[in-house]
Protein backbone atom coordinates (compact mmCIF):
# COMPACT_ATOMS: atom_id res chain seq x y z
CA UNK A 1 0.00 0.00 0.00
CA UNK A 2 1.12 3.52 -0.48
CA UNK A 3 2.24 5.54 2.18
CA UNK A 4 0.64 8.93 3.28
CA UNK A 5 3.57 10.56 1.76
CA UNK A 6 3.42 8.62 -1.51
CA UNK A 7 -0.20 9.23 -1.70
CA UNK A 8 0.45 12.99 -0.74
CA UNK A 9 3.04 13.17 -4.00
CA UNK A 10 0.81 11.17 -6.51
CA UNK A 11 -2.25 13.70 -5.61
CA UNK A 12 0.06 17.16 -6.22
CA UNK A 13 1.71 15.28 -9.39
CA UNK A 14 -1.82 14.83 -10.60
CA UNK A 15 -3.03 18.32 -9.93
CA UNK A 16 0.13 19.81 -11.42
CA UNK A 17 -0.86 17.71 -14.53
CA UNK A 18 -3.95 19.06 -15.01
CA UNK A 19 -3.04 22.72 -14.20
CA UNK A 20 0.02 22.38 -16.71
CA UNK A 21 -3.06 21.01 -19.15
CA UNK A 22 -5.61 23.77 -18.24
CA UNK A 23 -2.97 26.39 -18.87
CA UNK A 24 -1.26 24.99 -22.44
CA UNK A 25 -5.29 25.10 -23.31
CA UNK A 26 -5.79 27.04 -26.91
CA UNK A 27 -9.50 28.07 -27.32
CA UNK A 28 -10.79 27.51 -30.92
CA UNK A 29 -11.37 31.52 -30.50
CA UNK A 30 -9.30 34.54 -31.06
CA UNK A 31 -11.82 37.19 -30.85
CA UNK A 32 -15.47 38.27 -30.13
CA UNK A 33 -17.56 39.03 -33.57
CA UNK A 34 -20.61 41.39 -33.43
CA UNK A 35 -22.59 42.85 -36.74
CA UNK A 36 -22.64 46.25 -37.27
CA UNK A 37 -25.35 48.46 -38.60
CA UNK A 38 -25.83 51.43 -40.33
CA UNK A 39 -28.75 53.83 -39.98
CA UNK A 40 -30.11 57.26 -41.55
CA UNK A 41 -33.78 57.31 -40.48
CA UNK A 42 -32.16 59.87 -38.08
CA UNK A 43 -30.88 63.71 -38.45
CA UNK A 44 -27.67 62.14 -39.08
CA UNK A 45 -26.05 58.77 -40.18
CA UNK A 46 -25.67 56.54 -37.03
CA UNK A 47 -23.79 52.93 -35.89
CA UNK A 48 -24.98 50.50 -33.77
CA UNK A 49 -23.64 47.41 -32.52
CA UNK A 50 -25.87 44.34 -31.87
CA UNK A 51 -25.05 42.33 -28.79
CA UNK A 52 -26.89 39.74 -26.86
CA UNK A 53 -28.59 40.22 -23.66
CA UNK A 54 -31.05 38.58 -21.25
CA UNK A 55 -31.61 34.92 -21.89
CA UNK A 56 -35.71 34.35 -22.49
CA UNK A 57 -37.75 31.79 -23.56
CA UNK A 58 -34.88 29.62 -24.67
CA UNK A 59 -32.90 32.60 -26.68
CA UNK A 60 -31.34 35.36 -26.18
CA UNK A 61 -32.46 39.09 -27.09
CA UNK A 62 -31.24 41.57 -28.49
CA UNK A 63 -30.00 44.58 -28.17
CA UNK A 64 -28.66 47.47 -30.37
CA UNK A 65 -26.67 50.50 -28.95
CA UNK A 66 -24.88 53.44 -30.82
CA UNK A 67 -21.16 52.69 -31.30
CA UNK A 68 -19.29 55.49 -29.25
CA UNK A 69 -15.49 55.39 -29.44
CA UNK A 70 -15.78 58.59 -26.83
CA UNK A 71 -18.06 57.86 -24.21
CA UNK A 72 -17.00 56.46 -20.73
CA UNK A 73 -19.67 53.90 -20.36
CA UNK A 74 -22.45 52.27 -21.13
CA UNK A 75 -26.02 53.54 -21.19
CA UNK A 76 -29.29 52.33 -21.94
CA UNK A 77 -33.09 51.80 -21.51
CA UNK A 78 -33.90 49.19 -19.18
CA UNK A 79 -35.84 48.49 -15.86
CA UNK A 80 -34.01 48.65 -12.38
CA UNK A 81 -35.17 45.74 -9.70
CA UNK A 82 -33.22 45.47 -6.51
CA UNK A 83 -34.12 41.63 -6.25
CA UNK A 84 -33.94 40.73 -10.13
CA UNK A 85 -35.10 36.79 -9.13
CA UNK A 86 -37.80 37.36 -7.30
CA UNK A 87 -39.98 40.33 -9.75
CA UNK A 88 -40.68 38.85 -13.12
CA UNK A 89 -38.98 41.29 -15.77
CA UNK A 90 -41.91 42.79 -18.04
CA UNK A 91 -41.99 41.02 -21.82
CA UNK A 92 -39.25 42.87 -24.00
CA UNK A 93 -37.74 45.00 -21.48
CA UNK A 94 -34.35 44.97 -20.32
CA UNK A 95 -34.13 44.39 -16.55
CA UNK A 96 -30.79 45.18 -14.32
CA UNK A 97 -29.73 45.30 -11.04
CA UNK A 98 -28.71 48.77 -9.58
CA UNK A 99 -25.50 50.12 -8.03
CA UNK A 100 -25.74 51.16 -4.31
CA UNK A 101 -24.95 54.37 -3.43
CA UNK A 102 -22.66 52.85 -1.06
CA UNK A 103 -20.94 50.43 -3.41
CA UNK A 104 -17.73 51.43 -4.29
CA UNK A 105 -17.99 51.09 -7.95
CA UNK A 106 -20.15 53.98 -7.63
CA UNK A 107 -17.45 56.45 -6.08
CA UNK A 108 -15.48 54.68 -8.69
CA UNK A 109 -17.26 55.73 -11.56
CA UNK A 110 -18.12 58.82 -10.43
CA UNK A 111 -14.46 59.91 -9.84
CA UNK A 112 -12.99 58.00 -13.19
CA UNK A 113 -14.77 60.22 -15.77
CA UNK A 114 -16.17 63.38 -16.34
CA UNK A 115 -18.14 65.70 -18.70
CA UNK A 116 -16.98 69.42 -19.23
CA UNK A 117 -20.65 70.35 -19.38
CA UNK A 118 -22.17 73.44 -17.72
CA UNK A 119 -25.78 72.17 -18.50
CA UNK A 120 -25.16 68.82 -16.69
CA UNK A 121 -26.75 68.72 -13.43
CA UNK A 122 -24.81 67.86 -10.38
CA UNK A 123 -25.14 64.27 -9.11
CA UNK A 124 -26.38 62.97 -5.81
CA UNK A 125 -26.94 60.06 -3.70
CA UNK A 126 -30.37 61.01 -2.89
CA UNK A 127 -32.28 58.68 -5.13
CA UNK A 128 -33.90 56.15 -4.42
CA UNK A 129 -36.06 53.07 -6.75
CA UNK A 130 -39.47 53.94 -6.02
CA UNK A 131 -41.24 51.40 -4.03
CA UNK A 132 -37.41 50.48 -2.21
CA UNK A 133 -35.80 52.64 0.26
CA UNK A 134 -32.42 51.93 -0.79
CA UNK A 135 -30.09 54.90 -2.57
CA UNK A 136 -29.01 54.49 -6.19
CA UNK A 137 -26.20 56.01 -7.83
CA UNK A 138 -27.19 58.76 -10.72
CA UNK A 139 -24.37 59.70 -12.87
CA UNK A 140 -24.14 62.09 -15.81
CA UNK A 141 -25.19 61.01 -19.76
CA UNK A 142 -24.84 62.88 -22.68
CA UNK A 143 -27.05 62.12 -25.53
CA UNK A 144 -24.80 61.52 -28.69
CA UNK A 145 -27.28 62.73 -31.17
CA UNK A 146 -29.01 66.11 -29.27
CA UNK A 147 -26.34 66.57 -26.91
CA UNK A 148 -28.80 66.54 -24.52
CA UNK A 149 -27.41 65.82 -20.70
CA UNK A 150 -29.10 64.04 -17.64
CA UNK A 151 -28.46 61.40 -15.32
CA UNK A 152 -29.42 57.96 -15.49
CA UNK A 153 -28.70 55.22 -12.72
CA UNK A 154 -25.31 52.77 -12.76
CA UNK A 155 -26.53 49.00 -12.90
CA UNK A 156 -25.06 45.42 -13.18
CA UNK A 157 -25.11 44.15 -16.21
CA UNK A 158 -23.98 41.59 -18.94
CA UNK A 159 -23.67 41.03 -21.98
CA UNK A 160 -23.09 38.26 -24.45
CA UNK A 161 -21.23 37.79 -27.92
CA UNK A 162 -20.20 35.18 -30.28
CA UNK A 163 -16.61 34.10 -30.33
CA UNK A 164 -14.71 33.77 -33.99
CA UNK A 165 -11.00 32.80 -35.02
CA UNK A 166 -11.44 35.53 -37.66
CA UNK A 167 -13.33 33.47 -40.13
CA UNK A 168 -15.83 31.61 -38.63
CA UNK A 169 -18.39 32.65 -35.88
CA UNK A 170 -18.82 29.46 -33.49
CA UNK A 171 -21.51 28.49 -30.85
CA UNK A 172 -19.31 29.02 -28.31
CA UNK A 173 -20.55 32.30 -26.40
CA UNK A 174 -18.15 34.95 -24.42
CA UNK A 175 -20.12 36.54 -21.32
CA UNK A 176 -18.98 40.22 -20.06
CA UNK A 177 -20.28 41.81 -17.38
CA UNK A 178 -19.63 45.57 -17.28
CA UNK A 179 -21.24 48.01 -15.13
CA UNK A 180 -23.69 50.35 -16.71
CA UNK A 181 -26.60 52.71 -16.59
CA UNK A 182 -29.81 52.21 -16.96
CA UNK A 183 -31.56 55.69 -18.03
CA UNK A 184 -35.57 54.72 -18.40
CA UNK A 185 -35.66 53.70 -14.58
CA UNK A 186 -34.19 56.78 -13.60
CA UNK A 187 -36.29 59.96 -12.36
CA UNK A 188 -33.95 62.53 -13.67
CA UNK A 189 -35.30 61.19 -17.88
CA UNK A 190 -37.96 59.10 -19.33
CA UNK A 191 -37.43 56.57 -21.79
CA UNK A 192 -39.02 59.12 -24.35
CA UNK A 193 -35.31 60.38 -24.64
CA UNK A 194 -34.22 57.41 -27.30
CA UNK A 195 -37.01 58.77 -29.77
CA UNK A 196 -34.42 60.74 -31.22
CA UNK A 197 -32.26 57.49 -31.46
CA UNK A 198 -32.60 55.23 -34.75
CA UNK A 199 -35.76 53.15 -34.76
CA UNK A 200 -34.89 49.69 -32.58
CA UNK A 201 -32.31 51.41 -30.69
CA UNK A 202 -31.98 51.61 -27.20
CA UNK A 203 -28.76 52.96 -25.81
CA UNK A 204 -25.06 54.06 -26.35
CA UNK A 205 -22.20 51.25 -26.35
CA UNK A 206 -19.12 52.82 -25.24
CA UNK A 207 -15.63 51.80 -26.39
CA UNK A 208 -13.37 54.30 -25.55
CA UNK A 209 -10.26 53.59 -23.26
CA UNK A 210 -12.27 54.41 -19.87
CA UNK A 211 -11.81 52.16 -17.50
CA UNK A 212 -15.43 51.60 -17.57
CA UNK A 213 -16.29 51.68 -20.95
CA UNK A 214 -17.25 47.70 -22.84
CA UNK A 215 -13.14 47.32 -23.69
CA UNK A 216 -12.44 46.92 -19.90
CA UNK A 217 -14.42 43.81 -19.45
CA UNK A 218 -13.29 41.93 -21.56
CA UNK A 219 -10.77 39.59 -20.39
CA UNK A 220 -8.24 36.38 -21.45
CA UNK A 221 -7.91 34.93 -23.89
CA UNK A 222 -9.28 38.08 -25.42
CA UNK A 223 -6.04 40.89 -26.62
CA UNK A 224 -7.40 44.86 -25.59
CA UNK A 225 -7.84 45.23 -29.62
CA UNK A 226 -11.03 46.78 -31.54
CA UNK A 227 -11.49 46.61 -34.84
CA UNK A 228 -14.38 48.41 -36.48
CA UNK A 229 -15.33 47.80 -40.15
CA UNK A 230 -18.53 50.11 -41.11
CA UNK A 231 -20.90 49.34 -44.00
CA UNK A 232 -21.42 51.60 -46.43
CA UNK A 233 -24.73 50.18 -46.96
CA UNK A 234 -28.35 49.30 -45.22
CA UNK A 235 -28.73 45.86 -46.79
CA UNK A 236 -25.78 44.14 -45.22
CA UNK A 237 -24.03 44.70 -41.78
CA UNK A 238 -20.42 45.61 -41.05
CA UNK A 239 -18.38 43.55 -38.53
CA UNK A 240 -16.48 44.50 -35.15
CA UNK A 241 -14.31 42.60 -33.51
CA UNK A 242 -12.25 42.68 -30.26
CA UNK A 243 -9.38 40.28 -30.16
CA UNK A 244 -6.08 40.57 -31.87
CA UNK A 245 -7.03 38.68 -35.17
CA UNK A 246 -6.33 37.20 -37.53
CA UNK A 247 -9.83 39.26 -39.46
CA UNK A 248 -11.12 37.57 -43.01
CA UNK A 249 -13.34 39.27 -45.52
CA UNK A 250 -14.70 37.64 -48.36
CA UNK A 251 -14.17 36.74 -51.36
CA UNK A 252 -10.13 37.02 -50.18
CA UNK A 253 -11.08 34.51 -47.60
CA UNK A 254 -6.86 33.73 -46.74
CA UNK A 255 -6.14 37.21 -46.78
CA UNK A 256 -5.90 38.10 -43.63
CA UNK A 257 -7.48 41.97 -43.45
CA UNK A 258 -4.28 43.12 -40.91
CA UNK A 259 -1.50 42.91 -43.90
CA UNK A 260 -3.52 45.24 -45.44
CA UNK A 261 -2.99 47.75 -42.24
CA UNK A 262 -0.40 50.91 -41.70
CA UNK A 263 -0.13 51.78 -38.37
CA UNK A 264 0.55 54.93 -36.72
CA UNK A 265 0.69 55.70 -32.93
CA UNK A 266 -2.57 57.27 -30.85
CA UNK A 267 -2.25 60.11 -28.25
CA UNK A 268 -3.42 60.58 -25.08
CA UNK A 269 -5.27 63.89 -24.45
CA UNK A 270 -6.14 65.20 -21.03
CA UNK A 271 -9.80 64.78 -20.22
CA UNK A 272 -10.64 62.65 -22.74
CA UNK A 273 -11.41 58.66 -22.78
CA UNK A 274 -11.52 59.51 -27.06
CA UNK A 275 -8.97 58.29 -29.68
CA UNK A 276 -6.40 60.77 -31.28
CA UNK A 277 -3.72 60.26 -33.66
CA UNK A 278 -1.23 62.95 -34.99
CA UNK A 279 -1.33 64.06 -38.67
CA UNK A 280 1.27 66.54 -39.64
CA UNK A 281 -0.10 67.35 -43.29
CA UNK A 282 -2.87 66.75 -45.83
CA UNK A 283 -1.93 66.30 -49.43
CA UNK A 284 -3.93 66.34 -52.59
CA UNK A 285 -2.33 65.82 -55.75
CA UNK A 286 1.22 66.41 -54.65
CA UNK A 287 0.32 69.97 -52.49
CA UNK A 288 0.16 69.50 -49.14
CA UNK A 289 -0.90 71.73 -45.94
CA UNK A 290 1.56 71.60 -43.04
CA UNK A 291 0.05 71.33 -39.95
CA UNK A 292 1.05 73.01 -36.46
CA UNK A 293 2.99 70.27 -34.36
CA UNK A 294 0.07 70.69 -32.02
CA UNK A 295 -2.54 70.22 -34.10
CA UNK A 296 -4.84 67.09 -33.08
CA UNK A 297 -6.80 64.98 -34.97
CA UNK A 298 -9.95 63.05 -32.96
CA UNK A 299 -11.32 59.84 -34.46
CA UNK A 300 -15.09 59.89 -33.92
CA UNK A 301 -18.21 57.31 -34.63
CA UNK A 302 -20.65 59.88 -33.99
CA UNK A 303 -19.92 62.73 -36.55
CA UNK A 304 -20.87 61.45 -39.88
CA UNK A 305 -18.06 63.83 -41.72
CA UNK A 306 -14.87 64.98 -41.54
CA UNK A 307 -14.69 68.37 -39.54
CA UNK A 308 -11.90 70.64 -40.17
CA UNK A 309 -11.31 73.48 -38.39
CA UNK A 310 -11.26 76.89 -40.91
CA UNK A 311 -7.92 77.27 -41.84
CA UNK A 312 -7.65 74.04 -42.66
CA UNK A 313 -11.26 73.63 -44.47
CA UNK A 314 -10.27 76.39 -47.05
CA UNK A 315 -7.44 75.19 -48.05
CA UNK A 316 -8.28 71.85 -48.77
CA UNK A 317 -11.42 73.46 -50.77
CA UNK A 318 -9.39 75.36 -52.89
CA UNK A 319 -7.11 72.44 -53.75
CA UNK A 320 -9.70 69.86 -54.43
CA UNK A 321 -11.63 73.05 -56.56
CA UNK A 322 -8.57 73.57 -58.41
CA UNK A 323 -7.93 69.16 -59.30
CA UNK A 324 -11.08 69.34 -60.29
CA UNK A 325 -11.86 72.20 -62.21
CA UNK A 326 -12.88 70.13 -65.19
CA UNK A 327 -15.78 69.17 -63.49
CA UNK A 328 -19.06 71.80 -63.54
CA UNK A 329 -19.64 73.20 -59.72
CA UNK A 330 -22.92 73.87 -58.66
CA UNK A 331 -24.94 75.24 -55.60
CA UNK A 332 -23.87 73.93 -52.21
CA UNK A 333 -25.69 72.03 -50.25
CA UNK A 334 -25.73 72.32 -46.63
CA UNK A 335 -23.62 71.57 -44.28
CA UNK A 336 -21.20 71.41 -47.61
CA UNK A 337 -19.13 73.96 -48.79
CA UNK A 338 -18.19 72.44 -52.56
CA UNK A 339 -20.29 70.76 -54.89
CA UNK A 340 -20.49 69.13 -58.24
CA UNK A 341 -22.98 68.69 -60.89
CA UNK A 342 -22.22 64.70 -61.27
CA UNK A 343 -25.50 63.65 -63.59
CA UNK A 344 -24.84 60.87 -65.32
CA UNK A 345 -21.03 60.21 -64.23
CA UNK A 346 -21.51 60.03 -60.36
CA UNK A 347 -20.52 55.83 -60.50
CA UNK A 348 -17.67 57.00 -63.00
CA UNK A 349 -16.55 59.47 -60.68
CA UNK A 350 -12.78 59.14 -59.78
CA UNK A 351 -11.19 62.62 -58.21
CA UNK A 352 -7.83 62.71 -56.29
CA UNK A 353 -7.38 60.89 -52.84
CA UNK A 354 -7.04 63.88 -50.17
CA UNK A 355 -3.85 61.86 -48.39
CA UNK A 356 -3.28 62.64 -44.45
CA UNK A 357 0.74 62.70 -43.72
CA UNK A 358 0.48 60.98 -40.34
CA UNK A 359 3.91 60.56 -37.97
CA UNK A 360 6.24 58.00 -39.23
CA UNK A 361 5.41 58.60 -42.57
CA UNK A 362 2.70 56.83 -43.26
CA UNK A 363 -0.62 58.15 -45.40
CA UNK A 364 -4.14 57.23 -44.74
CA UNK A 365 -5.78 57.94 -48.22
CA UNK A 366 -9.30 59.20 -48.94
CA UNK A 367 -10.13 57.38 -51.53
CA UNK A 368 -13.33 59.16 -53.93
CA UNK A 369 -15.82 56.69 -52.08
CA UNK A 370 -15.42 58.15 -48.69
CA UNK A 371 -14.35 62.04 -49.71
CA UNK A 372 -17.86 62.54 -52.04
CA UNK A 373 -21.12 62.02 -50.78
CA UNK A 374 -23.99 61.80 -53.64
CA UNK A 375 -26.66 64.14 -52.43
CA UNK A 376 -28.72 64.37 -55.19
CA UNK A 377 -29.28 62.51 -58.64
CA UNK A 378 -27.28 64.93 -59.94
CA UNK A 379 -25.42 66.63 -57.14
CA UNK A 380 -22.40 65.42 -55.57
CA UNK A 381 -20.32 67.02 -52.78
CA UNK A 382 -16.89 67.35 -50.70
CA UNK A 383 -17.72 65.28 -47.79
CA UNK A 384 -15.60 67.69 -45.35
CA UNK A 385 -16.94 70.31 -43.12
CA UNK A 386 -15.96 73.65 -41.85
CA UNK A 387 -15.89 73.18 -37.91
CA UNK A 388 -14.90 77.14 -37.57
CA UNK A 389 -12.03 79.21 -36.71
CA UNK A 390 -11.54 77.99 -33.31
CA UNK A 391 -12.34 74.45 -33.53
CA UNK A 392 -10.92 71.88 -31.03
CA UNK A 393 -9.30 69.83 -32.30
CA UNK A 394 -8.54 71.25 -35.84
CA UNK A 395 -9.84 67.77 -37.47
CA UNK A 396 -12.45 65.37 -36.36
CA UNK A 397 -12.28 62.16 -38.79
CA UNK A 398 -15.77 61.28 -38.98
CA UNK A 399 -17.83 58.33 -40.16
CA UNK A 400 -18.55 58.41 -44.09
CA UNK A 401 -14.36 58.65 -44.28
CA UNK A 402 -14.69 55.34 -41.76
CA UNK A 403 -16.85 53.42 -43.99
CA UNK A 404 -15.43 50.39 -45.66
CA UNK A 405 -12.34 51.19 -44.16
CA UNK A 406 -10.62 48.27 -41.71
CA UNK A 407 -9.65 50.34 -38.23
CA UNK A 408 -8.02 48.93 -35.57
CA UNK A 409 -7.59 50.33 -32.12
CA UNK A 410 -4.41 48.28 -30.13
CA UNK A 411 -5.04 49.50 -26.77
CA UNK A 412 -2.33 47.52 -25.11
CA UNK A 413 0.43 48.93 -27.51
CA UNK A 414 -1.28 52.15 -28.34
CA UNK A 415 -1.68 51.85 -31.91
CA UNK A 416 -4.07 52.58 -34.74
CA UNK A 417 -4.08 50.82 -37.64
CA UNK A 418 -6.08 51.59 -41.07
CA UNK A 419 -6.26 50.10 -44.46
CA UNK A 420 -7.44 52.81 -46.82
CA UNK A 421 -10.06 51.87 -48.75
CA UNK A 422 -11.14 48.12 -48.83
CA UNK A 423 -12.96 48.62 -52.76
CA UNK A 424 -9.55 49.11 -53.77
CA UNK A 425 -8.73 45.50 -52.53
CA UNK A 426 -11.88 44.27 -53.98
CA UNK A 427 -13.87 43.75 -50.85
CA UNK A 428 -15.83 45.46 -48.35
CA UNK A 429 -17.16 46.23 -44.52
CA UNK A 430 -20.18 43.66 -45.55
CA UNK A 431 -17.63 41.11 -46.48
CA UNK A 432 -18.00 38.89 -43.14
CA UNK A 433 -19.18 35.68 -43.24
CA UNK A 434 -21.54 35.62 -40.20
CA UNK A 435 -22.81 32.24 -40.31
CA UNK A 436 -22.30 30.17 -37.46
CA UNK A 437 -20.01 26.96 -37.40
CA UNK A 438 -19.55 24.60 -34.32
CA UNK A 439 -16.44 25.16 -32.79
CA UNK A 440 -14.02 22.49 -31.17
Amino acid sequence: MLSILQLFVVILAFISHEYEAISQYVPPYTSVVAPINKHTDVAKPLYSFDVMTAWVDMKFMHEKLIIDIDAPFIWHDCILIWNYYGVPCPVNKRCTNPVSCEEYQCTSVRTTYSYVNPNCPPVNNGSTLPGWGYCTCPVTVVHPVTGWCGQALLDYDDFTMSTSNGRDVFTGLYGAYPNAACLSSSSFAPSSSFGSFPENVTGVMAFSTSPYAFPAYLYQPLKKTLALCLPSTLSAPGVLFFGTGPYYLLPQSDVDVRSLLSYTPLITQPNSFGYYIGVNAIVIKKRSIDLPSNTTTKLSTIDPYTVLRTDIYNWVVRRFSMVTKRILKTTPIAPFGLCFNTKGNHSSLKLADIDFSLQDGKKWSISTANSIKQMTEDVSCLAFVDGGATSEPAIVIGTFQFEDNFLLFDLENSTFGFSSSLLRKQTTCSNFNFTVTSSN
